[in-house]
Formats: structure tokens, sequence, C-alpha cells
């Protein structure tokens, strides 16, 4: 993909990868996406994260060429939410319960749901009037993105990616804070 034009640093965050039976390896991905002419193709956490260089302002066309790659190569329906560093601070910052936030929770508990579209208002009312009575989950809506502080925790949480996904009508794919935090830091090298 090099032209010689100016690049910037971008993460795909992958959805489905290590969870449900999905089992890929990093390094395997990493290879596939050099072969596709991906630039400066290097993973971060073992759920699908990977960052690359890319030519300035991506698009969801890009997004799909990265969700079609995966899935030719590996047979996995996956979603690619390309975001840039600034898009990623700009999440951490609109978060309501990221810590140091007014109704911050602890970090490995509160999720960003990073989004393909930006659900309408009506869409989030009905995602918030669906899950009442279903769990502790505090949410607050994002640009092109979910915030949830699962106050219990993940694992027992009835609010799936599935329960999310029918409500706002676009797929998603969540990291935890930590892991949002740590991506950031790792796009400054």
């Amino acid at each position: 993909m090099s032209s010689g034009s100016l690049m910037s640093r971008y993460v795909a965050l992958l959805g489905s990868i290590n969870v449900g039976g999905n089992r890929l390896k990093m390094a395997e991905l990493k290879a596939v996406l050099q072969e596709a002419e991906f630039d400066n193709v290097a993973t971060i956490i073992a759920s699908g994260n990977v960052l690359f260089d890319h030519p300035e302002a991506p698009d969801t066309s890009l997004e799909a060429r990265i969700a079609e790659i995966v899935q030719e190569s590996f047979g996995i329906d996956t979603i690619a939410a390309v975001r840039s560093k600034a898009e990623l601070e700009a999440a951490l910052a609109e978060s309501p319960f990221a810590g140091g936030n007014e109704d911050g929770g602890e970090d490995k508990f509160v999720h960003v749901h990073f989004l393909k579209g930006q659900p309408s208002e009506a869409q989030f009312t009905k995602l918030m009037q669906d899950h009442e009575g279903r769990g502790n989950e505090k949410l607050a809506p994002g640009t092109r993105a979910l915030h949830v502080d699962y106050c219990d925790g993940v694992a027992g949480s009835k609010l799936t990616g599935a329960f999310i996904e029918k409500r706002l009508a676009c797929r998603g794919t969540a990291r935890n804070i930590r892991s949002v935090k740590r991506i950031v830091e790792t796009m400054d090298t």
C-alpha cells in the first residue's frame, strides 16, 4: 500500500476474535494483512487489535475490506472498527464511567462498544428500555460508541453484544478501558 503518501497510524478493532471458538493467532492475522499490503502491521492484546499505517481518512470500505480478509483467510465473521489514536482518546474522554470521571467504575468493568455506525437517540432509548430490570449495568451513548459499566462484571451480564446489536441496529466490538488505554499508548511507539 506504500505509495509515498502521508501515512497515519490506525487500529482495527476486530469483533469475535479469540472468543466463542473463533481462535486466531495474532501472528497469522498480522501475516495475512501484510500480504494484503497493509503497512507497518502490529498486533496488541490477543483479542483482535491490529495496528497499521494508512493514508489519511480511512472509510467504511476499509473496515469492510479488513473484515473480508479475515473472513476469507480464517472463516471468521467479524467486524472491523477502524479508529485513529485521536478517536480512541475521544472515546475515553466521553465515557462517563471511565476511572476519573464523575461516575467512574473499575477500568476492567468499564467498556467501550465501538460501533460500525451512529445509533439514533430512539435506538439508544429502545436499548435502555429493553435493558431495564435485566442488570445493574450503566449505559451511555457515544460517538459511534456505546459506553457501558458492567458493574458486576461482564461474564454474567445479560447485556450481550447480540442484545445491543439488535436494539442499536449496528454491529460493534467491545474493549475495556484498560485495553483502550494500552492501545493508545502503543500507537505512540
